[in-house]
């Protein structure tokens, strides 16, 4: 008996369409590796690089009503907590824009109109394709696997377990809530060799991080190590070649971890809670929020209430109520008057750092008020009575702050024309809407920024399991049983 082969099942075109529709957009899904001449497009949200173990997605990450950045994320944090950015200060379009690995070794960020946003330093090398590690490196590799770039020479805001922070590399704050623009508070090495942060504002820089009132001894520091080199292992210690070190309270291996420069001031080291997708502060640099330096802008004063809040001091108003960067303005016209047109309002514990005109020990408090006032650039002047009788007459009033261990009190000076009071400084706000650290409720994985969500892959994968099973029935149905 010969062999009769079986009929060819013959069920509908528009199954065998959708079949390979369905295969064709499964394959479209995250990927692991993004090849020479291949591209990631910001207007479809699973076209992303993920790293082999789901820790990092690397795509285009989208807030606001249009604005996009290719970036680096936790994968399984709420809000998608950002680790790195290609474009922080210039967002793209979310149509059209993409980042190809072109064909002469570069990888681009276009926009809408094809201008290059970003790019790599690779043009004209082997650069063979672009991956994501599970250190959340984003790295281009030539044929042999070699490392031509990588994300980690080139930190944001944070720095993550095995990145090396270098003389050449800087974590730099976002500039607020929801705002991932270059903010004004960094983290550098100094060129003594020491680790240092510092407040970089529009009108004024000042270290405030070691304590700016110590040598580098006294902050127990050291500047004879010209490597200038820092790093953070997986297990939560940290060590830096000024002999600076700390670990994470929950220090041990398992944990994620990622220590970032806020956008209030402070550098802080977070362990990430894999049930909840929540992050913990494990160390933090400043336990006083209120000894960040410009975090109240000129004239501003920072209040510890325990939470850092801004006031204006008497005779001053808030410059732009939802923008504590600009601090204060006076409500009167600074001129040069005799002593006779002048007067001084005391703020009780309240401190101004620096802009010095003068500093003196053993001096009254009338020899200091004469000093302010035979000054015509002086604004204030600072008395400490801790046995020394201190002045430090100030010309110009930044990085304020009150303390109740502070020993003395700043005493402005006004034209004797001004009615202000002490209480009047006594109302304030917020400066920074700090995040949550251990972040209540549950935001989407995409959170508004207009791209399809996850519900959207849900269906596609019931429709394409209901498919399949459609074909699997008529191919049933077609072939005879023997």
């Amino acid at each position: 008996m010969g062999f009769q082969s079986l009929p060819f099942p013959k069920f509908p075109t528009f199954f065998i369409v959708l079949f390979f529709l369905l295969l064709s957009f499964n394959t479209s899904k995250s990927q692991n590796l993004l090849r020479r001449g291949s591209s990631l497009s910001v207007e479809d949200a699973s076209d992303v690089l993920a790293s082999p173990d789901k820790t990092f997605t690397c795509g285009f990450y989208g807030l606001g009503q249009n604005a996009y950045w290719f970036s680096i994320w936790f994968t399984n944090s709420k809000e998608r907590s950002v680790v790195w950015m290609a474009n922080r200060d210039r967002p793209v379009n979310g149509h059209g824009s993409k980042v190809t690995l072109r064909r002469n070794g570069a990888m681009v960020l276009t926009d809408v109109d094809d201008s290059v946003i970003w790019m790599t330093n690779t043009t004209s090398t082997s650069a063979y394709r672009a991956e994501l590690l599970d250190t959340g490196n984003l790295v281009l590799t030539n044929a042999d696997g070699k490392i031509l770039w990588q994300s980690f020479d080139y930190p944001t805001d944070t720095l993550l377990p095995n990145q090396r922070f270098t003389k050449s590399t800087q974590l730099i704050s976002r500039l607020g809530k929801g705002n991932y623009a270059s903010g004004y508070f960094m983290c550098y090495f100094d060129n003594d060799n020491v680790l240092r942060l510092m407040y970089d504002g529009p009108d004024i820089s000042s270290v405030y991080w070691p304590n700016p009132d110590y040598n580098v001894w006294q902050n127990g520091r050291t500047s004879y190590n010209s490597s200038r080199i820092a790093f953070l292992d997986e297990a939560g210690s940290f060590l830096s070649s000024d002999k600076w070190q700390f670990r994470a309270f929950d220090v041990g291996f398992g944990i994620k971890r990622r220590l970032t420069m806020d956008y209030d001031g402070n550098l802080r080291l977070y362990s990430l809670n894999n049930l909840t997708g929540s992050w913990m502060i494990s160390w933090q640099a400043i336990m006083e929020q209120c000894k960040v330096h410009g975090i109240c802008g000129r004239n501003g004063i920072c209040v510890s209430t325990p939470e850092p809040k801004c006031s204006c001091p008497p005779g001053y108003e808030v410059t732009e109520p939802d923008n504590w960067n600009k601090g204060c303005k006076p409500k009167f016209n600074r001129t040069c008057s005799n002593s006779q047109q002048l007067k001084f309002i005391e703020v009780q514990k309240v401190d101004f750092y620096g802009f010095d005109l003068n500093y003196s020990t053993a001096t009254s408090m009338e020899s200091c008020k004469k000093l302010c006032l035979d000054d015509c650039q002086c604004e204030a002047f600072s008395y400490r009575l801790n046995g020394e009788g201190l002045c430090y007459t100030k010309s110009a009033l930044f990085n304020g702050y009150r303390s109740p261990t502070f020993p003395g009190s700043i005493y402005l000076k006004f034209p004797v024309s001004v009615e202000a009071s002490e209480s009047d400084s006594l109302n304030g706000s917020n400066p920074v809407c700090q995040e949550s650290i251990i972040m209540m409720g549950s935001p989407s994985m995409y959170d508004t920024t207009g791209k399809r969500v996850r519900w959207i892959y849900m269906y596609w994968f019931a429709l394409a399991i209901g498919a399949i099973e459609v074909i699997f029935l008529l191919l049933v149905q077609e072939i005879p049983l023997c």
